[in-house]
């Protein structure tokens, strides 16, 4: 099972390990992000051939909603929407900031691109497999473990938009099936990313890595795997579902 697969915020930690995960499965796998050339830097190392990249910002609906068009019309019906895109804003010090310090101006920004971000993506993605069904079409989304537990690193605004997610995969999910997408999740915990780098030094990852049940800070190929799992063949009776993957975290 392969075909294009759509991966936003690939030149992140996590995205690129996706992208690489899903070229090797077979995939043909189109590397977006805000900086056209990050992610071209990511596709041209990826296995096999026909990989393609390009600059998207997810919280402009119209370049999401025309961008999508313009990739089934020239290479092919998308197979895979991988929406790992997304911002977490700290302080200067990379602490979270309390809500009553928290600006309306950086809720408004994390919610455009973690959660309005989602959902554009998530509906051109539906309206496109109305259009023209494919077999095994999947929607993979981004939450959190921070929205699940309410987050000890992460900010307000971002626990609230991955919160959002949770609930758009579950009502994407029943909608999706008359379409045949299966819509799903991931829930990262701490995983050793740039993002987590904003708030926590290498140098605490031995005391970090204590609270959680393995023993270990997670890895941009922890997650990737569990991306596998959902844009395969083996997922094909799972919809609606987020997978956790934090090393047991979330049993704290």
């Amino acid at each position: 099972m392969a075909g294009l697969a759509l991966v936003t915020g690939a030149a992140g930690g996590i995205g690129r390990a996706v992208c690489e995960r899903l070229a090797t499965d077979g995939f043909t796998v189109i590397g977006t992000d805000l900086d056209r050339a990050a992610a071209e830097a990511v596709i041209q190392g990826l296995p096999g051939a026909g990989h393609l990249a390009f600059a998207l910002d997810v919280a402009e609906e119209e370049v999401v909603d025309t961008l999508i068009a313009e990739i089934e019309a020239e290479h092919g019906a998308i197979a895979v929407l991988v929406a790992a895109a997304g911002v977490l804003i700290l302080d200067e010090n990379g602490q979270r900031r309390p809500l009553t310090d928290t600006s309306l101006e950086e809720w408004n920004t994390t919610q455009t691109i973690n959660s309005t971000g989602s959902f554009l993506l998530l509906r051109a993605f539906l309206q496109a497999r109305s259009a023209r069904r494919v077999e095994g079409a999947r929607y993979i989304g981004f939450s959190s473990v921070a929205a699940q537990l309410g987050g000890y690193r992460s900010s307000s605004a971002y626990i609230a938009s991955k919160s959002a997610v949770l609930g758009l995969i579950r009502a994407g999910a029943r909608e999706g099936a008359a379409l045949g997408v299966a819509v799903n999740g991931v829930a990262p915990g701490l995983i050793d990313a740039p993002m987590l780098r904003l708030s926590l030094d290498p140098a605490k990852d031995a005391e970090v890595a204590q609270s959680i049940p393995q023993g270990r800070i997670g890895t941009p190929q922890d997650v990737a795997g569990a991306v596998s799992f959902l844009a395969g063949a083996d997922s094909d009776y799972i919809t609606g579902s987020v997978i956790d993957v934090n090393g047991g975290y979330r049993m704290q």
